[in-house]
């Protein structure tokens, strides 16, 4: 399979070359393309960026509240540094029925942790954050809303369903968090860490971020060697992963790139 920065950087190129340009909800347009998807095997290479760096640590602080702390508190994640949410932050502080709150109140992580132990051939195992009484009263409707799991030859697969995907700024940090996500579930099940596939129906770039994907793509040709990802090997229970349990070892990447968030 290609790299990460390879596959990623093929997409953006169609993006640009061959996207749909128009209006959406934001006052930025877009180009963008349908139904893009990315495959990495977990068991070879850990799936980031090399042609510009992106904030792992961020990445993991945002997933472990989503899923480990399923919560929508905003002021929670400041209070670690990590400011992602604070445009869409409630006049509570939160980011109302979105994210951890469906994930908390559903009791997804708990089902789907019992399933792959004791039913791991089972067809039924995913995480839905698309649950249409909480979608108005969620401060944004969630982008990564599905992740549908499988267990084939004791490797753990996911596939990451994301209905709208800002392919300079949030693709990348989605795509990092989600195999992170992937590696930790499997720990926790006896399972080896396997194939993560990420969908992206609505795949865009924003015209106020072409300097900045441009300048990305003329990186292609010093691409840097993927990073490995080591997990806390005595973490056996889910809600015992901290921060510092998960590190990446050896990586190496370009300087980041700012870029603006559309909100």
């Amino acid at each position: 399979m290609k790299s990460f920065d390879h596959q990623y950087l093929d997409i953006a190129e169609n993006i640009l070359n061959n996207g749909y340009y128009d209006s959406n909800r934001t006052i930025n347009k877009t180009y963008k393309l349908p139904h893009q998807i990315m495959q990495f095997d977990l068991a070879h290479s850990f799936p980031i960026l090399t042609t510009k760096r992106v904030a792992f640590k961020t990445a993991v602080k945002e997933l472990l509240w989503i899923f480990k702390d399923q919560s929508n508190n905003v002021k929670k994640l400041q209070k670690e540094n990590v400011h992602i949410w604070d445009e869409w932050m409630l006049e509570d502080g939160t980011v109302g029925t979105s994210y951890g709150y469906i994930v908390g109140k559903y009791n997804q992580i708990d089902q789907l942790i019992d399933t792959l132990k004791k039913d791991p051939q089972s067809r039924r195992m995913l995480i839905d954050l698309w649950q249409i009484p909480h979608l108005d009263t969620g401060a944004l409707h969630p982008c990564c809303f599905l992740t549908v799991w499988d267990v084939s030859f004791g490797r753990l697969n996911c596939m990451l369903v994301q209905r709208s995907g800002d392919w300079p700024l949030g693709v990348p940090f989605n795509t990092s968090q989600y195999a992170v996500l992937t590696h930790m579930l499997a720990q926790v099940t006896g399972h080896k860490p396997g194939l993560f596939t990420h969908v992206v129906n609505n795949a865009h770039i924003y015209e106020n971020q072409l300097p900045g994907i441009k300048l990305q793509l003329e990186r292609r040709a010093n691409i840097f060697p993927p990073p490995k990802l080591w997990l806390n090997p005595e973490v056996q229970n889910f809600y015992d992963f901290v921060i510092d349990d998960v590190q990446l070892i050896d990586y190496q990447c370009h300087q980041g790139i700012d870029m603006e968030v559309s909100v």
